[in-house]
């Protein structure tokens, strides 16, 4: 209350800005249901009781024994996640996903198995044309949705959960109603499998529905074997009731495309928004370039526009070697500069004139603007509602690294001033001091692969403007020194990277760059077809997009 105030009185002296930052707030409550032991014991609690009321809700064949199996099956699906999975165990946000997932999916198993059990009638006639009560049954269990759970985790967290759901899956439906149908289980097993194989690295939805088509298929031909399909008199084709296998055929394989659609088109994206996912579909639909951060950029900051492009590809074939997310590379490259939207004419690569605006400000300032669009950027981002992901690459591409252009004009200006001093006899400890942490980003440094390689490409992609004459040894010296001082700055030590993927990007760099910066064959008037060298920055200014 009294800091409003007191805020309120320097604005109106002008001693204070009556602008505020936008923050992104840590709030207590979150953290305590995101990573508290309580809510993931609540979470695991309710799903146990929502198995087990799926199990007792019919009064067939030994509920409670089939109970019991589920809990072991249960205490088995625990172990597994938090052996292979920590990442997932850690989270609360991620354990509800998965463990709901699964119970939407045996709900709907369950309540089709129900349905289809009812379609049984007593025995008696049956008026031409129509479908008995056994028909009707077996129609319904072409209907079960087998690959719900394994389709969904696998588009949304990968395939290995993938995997898993359609393992537990499997066993969990198997054991819900009646007894333990193998046919049922091998038949879950294998469509599940075939949902998460289709599913690795989807990025359109139009595959979804291309793995509803093969689930469908694998769905008829697993039911034609264990009897749900037909059967067809092949001695007397006139006595096959062909309506009948048409029909069964149209849900066997009509029933997982349009599977397919409900969860591509409405539970995923839904999943998406609750839990703070972004797949790979859209991060393909974040990759237009129609944003209108990119094309505020493309005319107030064209310089920086065409580096992030070139950051872009750098990073996407970098990931690409390495196992990262290629396209979640190229999206973030596309946002991490945009903070430069607020002073773009103090960038080089936007500079116009030839007086640089840096050449009237002291070092520290000039650090500060430099400094300040990493914040600018997250201001920026969070105004468009830009994702999670993309803010954290914005906030750790420079990681904690120093502005060493400045950091060095700034002890050659003290040196100058200690000699100065010296002989107009000033003492030592009136001198401006100068620290190197006032010089230094503010962090953190990367947190993932993707954050490293596109903090990498970005120092690689601004240092190679400043190459004269480009050849393939300068290229790799380059990049070599560049990765070499990130690692000894500790600039990579929170990221997963290994020495090994560290040479691979280091390689794909070398590659990417050559083939970008590769020279022009003359023409015989010994003019190049266009000029696409940008004009030199002035005098003692170097480019500063890898500050």
């Amino acid at each position: 209350m009294f800091g409003f105030l007191e805020r309120k009185r320097l604005v109106k002296k002008g001693l204070a800005s009556s602008k505020t930052r936008r923050r992104r707030t840590e709030n207590e409550l979150f953290q305590t249901l995101e990573y508290g032991l309580a809510a993931k014991l609540s979470i695991l609690g309710g799903f146990i009781l929502g198995l087990w009321a799926l199990i007792y809700s019919d009064s067939w064949e030994q509920p409670t024994e089939r109970g019991v199996i589920g809990i072991l099956i249960f205490v088995t699906a625990l172990a597994q996640l938090w052996i292979n999975h920590p990442q997932t165990w850690a989270r609360n946000s991620r354990v509800l996903l998965v463990f709901g997932v699964l119970l939407l999916h045996l709900a709907a198993v369950k309540t089709l198995l129900i349905i289809s059990d009812n379609q049984l009638v007593k025995l008696g006639s049956v008026a031409p044309g129509q479908f008995t009560g056994l028909e009707k049954q077996q129609l319904w269990k072409l209907a079960l949705p087998f690959a719900l759970a394994p389709l969904t985790l696998s588009v949304l967290l990968g395939k290995s959960h993938g995997i898993y759901a359609a393992l537990f899956g499997s066993l969990w439906g198997a054991i819900s109603y009646r007894t333990i149908d193998p046919k049922f289980l091998v038949t879950s097993l294998i469509t599940g499998f075939i949902a998460v194989y289709l599913t690795i690295e989807v990025r359109r939805r139009s595959r979804l529905v291309r793995a509803g088509l093969f689930i469908g298929l694998a769905t008829w031909f697993l039911a034609a074997i264990f009897g749900w399909v037909g059967p067809v008199i092949w001695e007397d084709l006139g006595g096959t009731h062909w309506g009948v296998l048409g029909w069964q055929t149209l849900v066997a394989i009509g029933s997982p495309i349009m599977l397919a659609f409900l969860v591509g088109g409405g539970l995923i994206p839904m999943c998406e928004m609750m839990f703070g996912i972004t797949t790979d579909i859209s991060w393909l639909e974040l990759a237009d370039l129609n944003h209108p951060l990119l094309k505020r950029m493309t005319i107030e900051a064209p310089g920086t526009y065409h580096h992030s492009l070139v950051v872009a590809n750098l990073a996407e074939a970098a990931s690409e070697s390495v196992g990262a997310n290629a396209t979640m590379a190229r999206v973030c490259s596309y946002f991490h500069d945009i903070g430069k939207l607020v002073k773009p004419e103090y960038f080089t690569e936007n500079t116009r004139h030839d007086r640089h605006p840096h050449d009237d400000l002291a070092p520290t300032m000039s650090a500060l603007v430099i400094i300040a669009h990493v914040k600018e950027g997250v201001d920026l981002a969070l105004k468009h509602g830009l994702n999670q992901q993309i803010i954290d690459v914005i906030q750790q591409h420079h990681g904690t690294s120093l502005v060493y252009y400045f950091y060095k004009r700034a002890l050659q200006q003290q040196e100058d001033a200690r000699a100065g001093g010296k002989i107009m006899n000033i003492r030592e400890e009136d001198l401006p001091e100068v620290r190197e942490e006032s010089f230094r980003y503010g962090g953190p440094r990367p947190q993932t692969k993707e954050c490293a390689i596109i903090s990498l490409a970005d120092c690689v992609e601004s240092a190679s403007r400043s190459l004269e004459r480009v050849t393939p040894q300068k290229i790799d010296q380059l990049i070599r020194d560049i990765i070499e001082k990130r690692i000894m700055d500790g600039q990579l030590k929170d990221c997963d990277l290994s020495l090994r993927e560290i040479e691979l990007v280091a390689e794909s760099f070398k590659f990417t760059l050559h083939n970008m910066m590769h020279s022009r064959v003359a023409y015989p008037d010994g003019k190049p077809e266009r000029q696409d060298t940008p004009n030199p920055p002035s005098k003692g200014v170097v480019p500063m997009t890898a500050a």
